[in-house]
């Protein structure tokens, strides 16, 4: 989606400065390059989202924007990406990190897992290592590849609009 397109959808600095949510993040979050749409500030935001996206928690998108502040990342887009795991997704994006988790611990009785919550609560002291780990190492890599593959398509943009710059000269 081009630049002009998102700006749309960002709020102006007014309505945010109204938002008494916002304010609890302190004034720092009122900086415009954390709202401004620019190859590192997006790319640092698809990192940031992608990565608390795949941390089992309550009030992702409230640690994204607290992580985004020192990262720089464009915080529109941290909101957004965390939002790939919604209800629907949760169950199988955790599961995926649980396996993860598992296989970099060496865990390899995974036969009486089942996808419940009253299953997880009782075995929670067992299952929350390979979890967590799995989710952070999980994290990591899905915000890696999307910062990446952010820089590439961002440079090749770039170099498109060049070249039909030269084209029309």
């Amino acid at each position: 989606m081009p630049k002009h397109q998102l700006r749309k959808f960002i709020p102006s600095p007014e309505k945010l400065k109204n938002n008494r949510l916002l304010g609890l993040l302190g004034s720092q979050i009122y900086q415009a390059n954390l709202w401004h749409l620019s190859r590192k500030s997006v790319c640092r935001g698809f990192f940031n989202g992608l990565f608390w996206a795949f941390i089992p928690m309550p009030f992702q998108m409230f640690a994204s924007a607290l992580l985004a502040i020192p990262l720089k990342a464009n915080i529109p887009l941290s909101f957004a990406l965390v939002w790939i795991t919604n209800p629907i997704t949760m169950p199988f994006v955790f599961y995926f990190n649980y396996k993860v988790g598992s296989l970099i611990l060496g865990y390899h009785d995974t036969k009486g897992f089942k996808l419940s919550l009253e299953w997880i609560w009782d075995k929670m002291e067992h299952i929350w290592l390979p979890l967590y780990l799995g989710s952070v190492v999980s994290g990591l890599v899905a915000g890696i590849i999307g910062y990446t593959l952010i820089t590439i398509l961002w440079r090749f943009h770039v170099i498109k609009r060049w070249q039909e710059r030269k084209k029309r000269a």
